[in-house]
């Protein structure tokens, strides 16, 4: 028995298939996540190391050298880059996709951790970060106070993170932009002299007396106790009281030479809120989670907090991803219920009946897609629905076929449930066959590699696990619901008048519904034979003639390419945007502050501005999942502010006019950027020039960055050595240094302890917080030149030496920033399309100008930004595609068993392409990553329809019909039935094409565009060629007894 005559026949059982189906869908809908973007796995970590008062020569080569040398020698490593700069450094290591990202992780922690005591000990810290998308916040909050100290909102920030940690689905909270407590040891280097001890002797002191080193275990009588010897500090007292020396009978004491208080650390990193002084708080959640529910058990916890706040502070609840994600999802449910209108009306001349049972095919096969989806660890984002958009208008092709010929056999005098049976049948192999090239065409995208693969991958398993999921409905539920739902033998009426009265009103709606359907329907086909009919003759007439000129409408649509241009992945459709701003390298936080509060003022000019977080000495944490922080610099700041009633042309404009306001700001370059689509680059546009000299780097670097600024369309370029830093060298006089007894040592720590701090050790509070120990000079405020000629540095026989009498003070240039790539020097300078470019189009042209540039032995460039990244994501596809294109070659063969009618079937490419690329032309979008998927998807509709036209071409000359009969034949019967799939097609899709989205409205263009164009174009070229091609066919003997009524099954 086959799969619809048990479905036809055990009836029940398909009742209760149908319910499952459903449940199964509302649960999956229930309980799948929920998030803006797909959760993506980038298998590489990012170091970041701060060593405050080093050079980036001295990052360079103490820190960055060894790092990149050990990483290096690990497993699967794809690129290494680094950067050094004054007093920090970051690493990015990034292995081969498809490696374990958390086990390689692990093995760039262990390899830090083993490097650790062999880098310089001052090291304030070393960051691994793991690529890691889903650890983007979900929220940014805000304590805003002018008067509450920076220790009491650093408690009320802990006190948050805490009680947002307590949300189910939290993994972390982590709070910002404050300055760390710190136990400070103001050391007076008179009172150090007079009692005859050294910096060294200070802090050693400090150090052992902080050691907690276990003592062991002893036992008294029959129980054990531990032993401790010592012990962390635990109050102000004890740290005084810490003897740094003791001999002659003289015991010296920390409190006899400094001064220890609680202070904070030097203040590197402020924030403020809408222009107001202010602590950041963030919060990132678990992977697998719904945004929505961990949002509302955030929102709990915040209210509860908010109630307890003093008076002087006020909570400001900022970013919130939850209304990204409900934003979009809403906009794309409206898009999905308009779609299923469209679909519905385009099933209208098949009659209320049947268009209501093809209707039942979409929420049942969407509710298996979306379990499929579900169980495959998809989320829900804004990929994979449009996938389910993209799918709405393919999925009921199958269901119309079956329909179509069930309701053929009805019309015949077959009984309902009989017809349900022999047409499907009949007709299976063909629907399967059909399918089969759809999934073939869609299959490759499944395989597409790196993180833009990743990033689009559940678009298309929502389309593939649909179109599966409607061919088993088509081939179960829809002949069970025809043998009980289509017109046939009338049921008796009910015993109840009323009910009775009720059912005949029904059915006179309904017959009354079909007969407009029958007439439309007769219409359409005899529109069809009065103007298509006479425009095919006359094209099979003249067959060469008709094929050369589809040749050259496809060559003349191949010209629009560079006019349209390429882009990898479009501006992200979120109201988020980022103001970054760069000060002369060398800049004090004071000058970068002056250049943040000039843009603030400018955004509280602007009432569309909803709010903005400025952050001064460093990024903003992390909102976006390929946008991440690079840690601490007094000559970066950045401002992430989001605007009111987000509108995408209105927002563009308001960027573009900051853009303009702060072009011309002298003490700054100050950047207007959107958030990015894709993979992380550091720019769209990017020239890798690569050399082992710095000097002849800045150089090049300097000619490519006026290269880039002559660019026509490229803007915010960056070149980060544009500028050089003046460092001032403090030499040692070795000779004299020797004669006064002062070891290079002691006047490198008392040189570090007066401008930056010496850590000591940790303090360790009663509740378990941990603070550092810090010696420093009694000065206040940040220390300026004229603190050099005060230093005196402790020598061997306990005096003090001034500073200035064995050292000599000079003056250098050096590079504000060394960078590497594959552990070879390189720089970077980088630039953004203007607003109306494309980035293909400029990275073209100065790609151009380059190479006609006269490049010094020794040094080279690479195109890297969207061109790399492309290179990369489609690196893989040919082989994905070519196994595809075999595939569909082999369904093809498989089912006509002949080369001509597969490659009479493989014509019909082309000709989609032409409308695809007229769409795109038409509409403004480039040929960017979804608008390439939506070429390949664009394949496989379209070889789906001309096999039907193929197909039944076939089926007419095998039952008699002369070659050019049966290409008229068919070509008039199949013309309507194709139109109603494309249509259908076109109606789920045009709501992402009028949606203005650039990430996935490209896609749809260019199915509808070439849906639009293989149908009147192949509607001629496909005969033609059938005719130029015809394939062999054998008449069968029965031909004789005349020819079957044609069916007008859709396909």
């Amino acid at each position: 028995m086959s799969l619809w005559a048990f479905a036809v026949k055990r009836w029940q059982f398909t009742l209760v298939l149908f319910a499952l189906l459903i449940a199964t869908g509302v649960a999956a809908l229930n309980l799948i996540p929920r998030s803006e973007d797909p959760s993506l796995t980038f298998p590489g970590s990012f170091i970041v190391i701060t060593y405050p008062g080093a050079d980036p020569e001295d990052m360079e080569q103490l820190v960055v050298d060894p790092i990149e040398d050990a990483l290096f020698e690990l497993d699967d490593v794809k690129k290494l880059e680094s950067s050094a700069m004054d007093g920090l450094a970051t690493v990015q290591i990034e292995f081969t996709w498809g490696v374990d990202a958390d086990r390689k992780y692990d093995e760039v922690v262990r390899e830090v951790n083993r490097l650790r005591p062999t880098l310089p000990a001052d090291i304030y810290e070393i960051d691994v970060r793991q690529f890691k998308p889903s650890l983007v916040n979900i929220v940014q909050l805000a304590l805003v106070s002018d008067t509450a100290s920076w220790r009491r909102l650093q408690a009320l920030a802990e006190d948050l993170e805490e009680a947002i940690e307590t949300t189910p689905g939290i993994r972390r909270a982590d709070s910002w932009a404050y300055p760390r407590p710190e136990v400070r040891v103001a050391v007076d280097l008179e009172r150090l002299g007079s009692a005859g001890v050294t910096l060294g002797q200070v802090m050693d002191a400090i150090g052992s007396r902080n050691a907690s080193i276990p003592g062991g275990a002893v036992d008294v009588g029959l129980r054990r106790y531990n032993l401790k010897t010592s012990g962390r500090y635990e109050s102000l007292e004890q740290v005084q009281d810490t003897v740094v020396s003791a001999r002659g009978g003289r015991t010296v004491r920390v409190r006899d030479i400094a001064e220890v208080s609680w202070s904070t650390e030097e203040i590197r990193y402020l924030g403020r809120y809408n222009g107001e002084r202010a602590v950041f708080v963030t919060a990132n959640m678990k992977d697998d989670q719904n945004v929505f529910d961990v949002r509302d058990g955030v929102y709990e916890r915040l209210d509860a907090f908010e109630q307890a706040l003093p008076d002087d502070v006020r909570l400001e609840r900022g970013f919130d991803q939850s209304r990204n994600v409900d934003r979009r999802l809403s906009r794309l449910e409206f898009d999905f219920s308009l779609a299923i209108s469209l679909v519905a009306l385009t099933l209208l001349p098949l009659g209320l009946r049947a268009a209501g049972i093809v209707m039942i095919s979409i929420p049942l096969s969407l509710a298996i897609g979306l379990a499929a989806l579900y169980f495959s660890g998809f989320s829900l984002n804004q990929l994979s629905i449009a996938g389910f958009v993209v799918a709405l208008g393919l999925l009921v092709d199958d269901s119309i076929v079956v329909v179509e010929n069930i309701a053929r056999h009805v019309r015949e005098g077959v009984p309902r449930r009989q017809a349900a049976i022999a047409a499907t049948d009949q007709i299976w192999l063909a629907v399967l066959g059909c399918t089969a090239t759809l999934i073939l065409a869609f299959l490759p995208l499944l395989f597409l590699p790196e993180g833009s693969g990743e990033f689009v991958r559940s678009l298309p398993a929502a389309v593939l696990y649909t179109i599966l999921a409607s061919l088993f409905i088509a081939l179960t539920i829809i002949p069970f619901l025809a043998s009980r739902l289509l017109r046939g033998e009338e049921r008796p009426l009910p015993s109840q008048p009323w009910l009775a009265r009720a059912v005949v009103a029904g059915r006179r709606v309904i017959e009354r519904s079909d007969g407009i359907a029958d007439r439309v329907l007769a219409a359409v086909m005899r529109g069809i034979h009065a103007f298509y009919g006479p425009a095919l003759r006359k094209a099979l007439a003249r067959p060469r003639t008709t094929l050369l000129l589809a040749l050259g409408v496809f060559g003349l649509s191949l010209t629009l390419v560079p006019l349209i241009g390429f882009s990898l992945f479009p501006t992200a459709d979120i109201p988020q945007f980022r103001v970054r701003i760069e000060a002369p390298d060398g800049a004090s936080l004071a000058e970068t502050d002056r250049a943040l509060r000039f843009v603030e003022e400018e955004l509280a000019k602007r009432p569309e501005i909803e709010y903005w977080f400025a952050n001064l000495g460093r990024d903003n944490p992390r909102i976006y999942y390929n946008v991440i922080s690079v840690g601490v610099a007094a000559n970066v700041a950045e401002v992430f502010g989001e605007v009111v009633d987000y509108d995408p042309e209105e927002t563009g404009r308001m960027l573009d006019g900051l853009r303009a306001k702060f072009a011309d700001y002298p003490g700054a370059r100050i950047s207007v950027r959107q958030f990015e689509n894709g993979p992380p680059i550091n720019a769209p546009i990017e020239m890798r020039i690569i050399g082992p000299d710095l000097g002849t780097l800045r150089r090049v670097a300097a000619d490519v960055e006026e290269i880039m600024r002559q660019t026509e369309g490229a803007r915010d370029v960056e070149n980060p050595m544009r500028l050089q830093r003046t460092d001032l060298d403090l030499r040692i006089d070795t000779e004299k240094a020797a004669l006064f007894g002062v070891p290079a040592i002691e006047a490198d720590r008392t040189v570090r302890m007066a401008v930056a701090g010496l850590a000591a050790g940790q303090f360790r509070e009663p509740d378990g917080d941990e603070y550092d120990i810090t010696l420093r000079l009694p000065i206040e405020g940040r220390p300026t030149l004229d603190l050099l000629d005060g230093i005196q540095v402790s020598s061997v026989t306990g005096g003090q030496v001034p500073l200035r009498q064995f050292t000599e003070p000079e003056f250098r240039t050096a590079p504000n920033v060394i960078r590497r790539y594959d552990r070879e020097r390189a720089i970077s300078v980088t630039a953004w399309p203007d607003t109306g470019y494309v980035t293909d189009d400029v990275t073209r042209d100065v790609l151009g100008k380059l190479a006609a540039y006269d490049w010094p032995p020794g040094y080279r460039y690479v195109a890297a930004g969207e061109v790399e990244a492309r290179e990369e994501a489609f690196g893989g596809l040919g082989v994905a595609l070519l196994v595809a294109m075999f595939g569909i070659l082999a369904v093809l063969v498989l089912e006509f068993g002949s080369f001509r009618s597969t490659l009479i079937v493989f014509g019909v490419v082309p000709l989609g392409m032409v409308g695809a690329l007229v769409g795109l032309f038409l509409t403004g979008y480039t040929l960017s990553f979804t608008a390439l998927i939506g070429m390949i998807a664009l394949v496989g509709i379209e070889i789906k329809n001309s096999i039907l036209l193929v197909d039944f071409t076939n089926q007419l000359r095998e039952d008699g019909a002369g070659l050019d009969e049966a290409i008229e034949r068919a070509g008039e019967i199949r013309f309507f039935p194709i139109l109603l799939t494309s249509l259908t097609a076109i109606g789920g899709l045009t709501p992402l094409a009028i949606q203005g989205s650039g990430l996935y409205s490209p896609l749809a263009i260019v199915i509808i565009g070439g849906l639009v164009s293989s149908t009147l174009l192949a509607r001629l070229v496909t005969p033609v060629m059938y005719k130029l091609l015809p394939p062999v066919i054998e008449p069968r003997k029965a031909a004789a007894l005349g020819f079957p009524q044609p069916t007008g099954a859709a396909g």
